[in-house]
């Protein structure tokens, strides 16, 4: 869900800018998972450009009060969102913790770290949301810690159905920044790719497994 078309569209810019988002539909990406993709997404690329990274942050902290209210604390998710968390995080004036994708392996053990209580009502932070799996294997941390998870906000996403049911079969609400449609608009109108690309574009969001060049 996006709750400001024209932020969603300056943030999508920013990222074309520094390359955090590449569209390559004549030489598409192969992902882990074995799909070939035309777009590539390395949104940590954000923290190294301090304009960008504070239109970020500053876009985060407005759409989420304008969102939630009483929120206690901002979660980052290990490793992508940790550290744009912790700017939004300092942004609202709120505390800090991070979720490991697994339970640390000696020590304390913990997946959550960092200093809360239970009942806190949460904000979570991604910076990108793909499927939602890792997303929402941290919000069932979350919630096994007994923290209130109002919602979970993203940089981007590919807008994947599959994604959106995964969060709705999780009870789980979230809005992103900026997104694959906002994306593909902004880099049509900026010339960044040709009208031509536009139709493979489109197809391959509808069925990535499937997408051929």
């Amino acid at each position: 869900m996006i709750l400001n078309k024209d932020k969603a569209l300056k943030i999508a810019d920013f990222l074309l800018q520094i390359k955090a988002v590449k569209l390559q539909p004549s030489e598409p990406f192969t992902w882990a998972s074995g799909w070939k993709s035309p777009i590539y997404c390395d949104n940590r690329k954000t923290l190294s450009y301090p304009k960008i990274r504070t239109a970020i942050r500053q876009t985060f902290a407005e759409q989420i009060e304008s969102k939630y209210t009483n929120i206690d604390v901002i979660v980052g998710v290990a490793t992508g969102g940790i550290a744009i968390g912790a700017l939004v995080a300092e942004e609202m004036g709120l505390p800090f913790i991070y979720v490991r994708s697994a339970a640390k392996g000696h020590g304390l053990g913990n997946q959550v770290e960092g200093a809360y209580s239970e009942g806190q009502r949460a904000v979570v932070i991604e910076d990108l949301i793909s499927t939602g799996g890792s997303s929402l294997k941290a919000v069932e941390a979350l919630r096994e810690a007994k923290i209130n998870v109002l919602g979970l906000a993203a940089i981007f996403t590919y807008g994947f159905n599959q994604a959106v049911e995964n969060f709705e079969n999780a009870n789980c609400e979230f809005f992103t920044l900026s997104d694959y449609d906002h994306l593909i608009e902004q880099a049509e109108s900026t010339n960044y790719i040709s009208e031509s690309d536009v139709a493979s574009l489109q197809e391959w969001k509808v069925s990535p497994e499937n997408w051929k060049q």
